[in-house]
């Protein structure tokens, strides 16, 4: 199948194949072809052939974008070195980031000779095509693109010793998204709709909203994983969609891996109330939570599209599972949850991101912490009295 824009083919042989432009016949183009056993050896000696045909004969010896150090050379260096340390889905992304992107821009570059206009112009390219109404990208996902490239570029300046562009200045500026987080009134009106219809799914969402579980890590879990002994769960898997390395048959698999950090592994108490509708729920121990099957599960996006059926008929305003999260958070706080406490429940690596990146108080306690600025004036405006009689 031939990479799209780049006329490189996998042929029947087992060869990878590209077609350049030589020139023309009797009016008529006439192709060259290059070959390699790998996609990247094709790419590479097609990029070397089509530089051949720009210089003049008696030109000194072409050297090849390998021994020049391509960006599309280091870049796979790169990644095949970090590969042992990565997840299947970390190693995804990366990968769609260089193909989407980053080769199409960069690879035919030597990655010395990339200076910081061309990151510069790159990046305004992408984000330029949000303002115009177009198929752009979001400033977070040309951050992630950049990252990416950054990588790369560190890899050679550390391994390679070479002198590269640096990226101090050229970092995207992310818009501050405000979080959703339900109200009190919100989470009472959901809780009471899934006690009414304890389906499997359901009680997942009532589980993820009163523990703080990510959505991957509630598709994943099991019944083996709650210890009825010790009336809590164990968080050691998560489920997401990722690109298929391959590119054959779907673009995407789902992947059941341990979660994204060590931190993330954790034991959470079950409350009391929970743990009463667990009990009298229970299932087999290799049964999925959410289907109460061995051979089924719902993947995240699937429960995504069931969620927001659920809040519609609830009457609650746009939201996402991740929302039970934040709110879990945020309710947390307010009943006066110790902080460091409420971290490891969340499965964070810091305080810090406990604070700033989840908990977000409600308009309730806010206003009541306003209220406390109300003593200053004096009890029923006792002070006031006495200093007019004065």
């Amino acid at each position: 199948m031939a990479r799209h824009g780049e006329n490189i083919r996998k042929r029947k042989d087992g060869r990878w194949e590209g077609r350049y432009p030589k020139g023309k016949r009797d009016g008529k183009p006439l192709m060259g072809s290059v070959f390699g056993k790998t996609y990247l050896e094709a790419k590479e000696k097609l990029i070397a052939a089509k530089a051949a045909l720009a210089n003049p004969p008696m030109a000194a010896p072409i050297t090849t974008p390998v021994e020049q150090g391509t960006f599309l050379s280091v870049a796979e260096e790169w990644l095949e070195a970090s590969k042992p340390t990565l997840k299947d889905s970390t190693i995804s992304r990366y990968r769609t980031a260089l193909d989407r992107h980053l080769l199409p821009e960069f690879g035919d570059k030597i990655v010395t000779d990339i200076i910081r206009d061309d990151i510069a112009a790159f990046t305004a390219r992408l984000l330029s095509a949000v303002s115009e109404g177009g198929k752009g990208l979001t400033p977070k996902t040309v951050s992630a693109i950049l990252s990416v490239m950054k990588n790369v570029v560190d890899y050679v300046r550390l391994v390679k010793g070479w002198t590269v562009v640096s990226f101090d200045g050229l970092a995207v500026k992310l818009p501050q998204k405000q979080l959703r987080v339900f109200s009190v009134y919100e989470q009472e009106t959901l809780s009471v709709y899934l006690l009414d219809d304890l389906s499997p799914c359901n009680l997942g969402i009532l589980v993820c909203l009163y523990t703080g579980l990510r959505i991957g890590e509630l598709c994943a879990l099991k019944w083996g994983d709650i210890s009825f002994n010790e009336k809590k769960l164990r968080v050691e898997r998560t489920m997401q969609r990722i690109q298929k390395p391959d590119g054959k048959g779907h673009k995407t698999q789902i992947v059941i891996t341990p979660p994204k950090s060590d931190c993330s592994v954790r034991d959470i108490p079950i409350p009391d109330e929970i743990f009463r509708i667990l009990t009298e729920k229970r299932q087999p121990d290799g049964c999925f939570f959410l289907t109460g099957l061995e051979d089924a599960y719902i993947e995240p996006r699937t429960l995504e599209n069931r969620f927001n059926k659920l809040i519609a008929a609830c009457g609650i305003s746009e939201a996402t599972v991740h929302t039970c999260r934040h709110s879990f958070a945020t309710r947390a706080v307010e009943l006066g949850f110790d902080i460091k406490t409420l971290s490891e429940i969340l499965g964070h690596a810091s305080v810090a991101i406990t604070m700033n990146r989840y908990v977000h108080p409600s308009m309730e306690l806010k206003a009541q912490n306003m209220n406390k600025l109300c003593s200053l004036l004096g009890v029923k405006g006792g002070v006031s009295k006495e200093r007019k009689s004065a």
